[in-house]
């Protein structure tokens, strides 16, 4: 039968314990005061709770308060990047497919006056919005042929471990993905069956309600913490059709 070994770390807690033994015995040896050990040794078995207290619940909460904030702002640069790449263009995409696209375009003319209870308000919009989908007003092909180049891209994000903070994100990546897929997969996208139109109406309404919510929160975002991207983001807004990069 094989031994078992022992933990290492049951190796050093012992340690510790001896040498602390070690200690106390020398320090017996020398003075011959066994009433002056045990008060100190009581005292600091006191004061460990005290320090439990503070490790755990106090410094431990500000570092990982720290942490979250750290993620967070890396996660936040993350989705920057996917706006840049997919998300903004993406949007532009969709309002075609959307019958009822009209009805929020005109609520999501973002301006430097929006307070956070616009952005609620709004947001409260986005929520009771009827995303009437038709796969055929649009132009799949050209939907295919974008989310098929920037698939690699998405596989990229989706591998980035700090998404595990952000939900709502990864959940819109995820639809994302799905409808890629999805595009890919299908030899044309001319003349299909009704059923699979609406199959891809679907999916399309999933990616866009989720983007659209995605893009308000980083459009707040931006507003709060960094108000140069804030200007571009406004004048690249996809559902302002007079945005222009151009400062005027």
């Amino acid at each position: 039968m094989k031994k078992r070994r022992i933990s290492p770390r049951i190796l050093l807690g012992l340690s510790l314990i001896l040498l602390s033994i070690f200690f106390y015995v020398i320090h017996y040896v020398l003075f011959k005061d066994a009433h002056h050990i045990f008060i100190y040794l009581v005292g600091d078995i006191a004061f460990v709770f005290i320090e439990v207290l503070l490790v755990t619940l106090i410094i431990h909460q500000i570092l990982s308060d720290r942490e979250k904030r750290a993620i967070f702002k890396k996660l936040n640069m993350v989705i920057g990047a996917f706006f840049s790449e997919v998300g903004t263009p993406l949007l532009k995409y969709f309002q075609v497919f959307d019958v009822n696209a009209g009805q929020t375009s005109s609520h999501l003319i973002v301006s430097n006056d929006w307070s956070p209870e616009h952005f609620v308000l709004i947001k409260k919009v986005l929520q009771n919005h009827d995303y009437k989908i038709d796969s055929q007003s649009g132009d799949l092909e050209a939907l295919r042929d974008f989310l098929v180049d920037k698939r690699g891209f998405l596989l990229r994000l989706l591998e980035n471990p700090n998404l595990l903070e952000h939900e709502n994100f990864t959940e819109l990546l995820w639809a994302v993905f799905h409808l890629a897929e999805e595009l890919s997969h299908r030899k044309t996208v001319k003349k299909l069956p009704e059923n699979d139109y609406k199959h891809l109406a679907g999916d399309i309404t999933r990616a866009y309600s989720l983007l659209m919510r995605q893009w308000l929160d980083h459009m707040e975002h931006l507003k709060n913490d960094y108000p140069y991207l804030f200007s571009l983001a406004i004048r690249t807004n996809p559902f302002n059709p007079d945005a222009s990069p151009e400062v005027k």
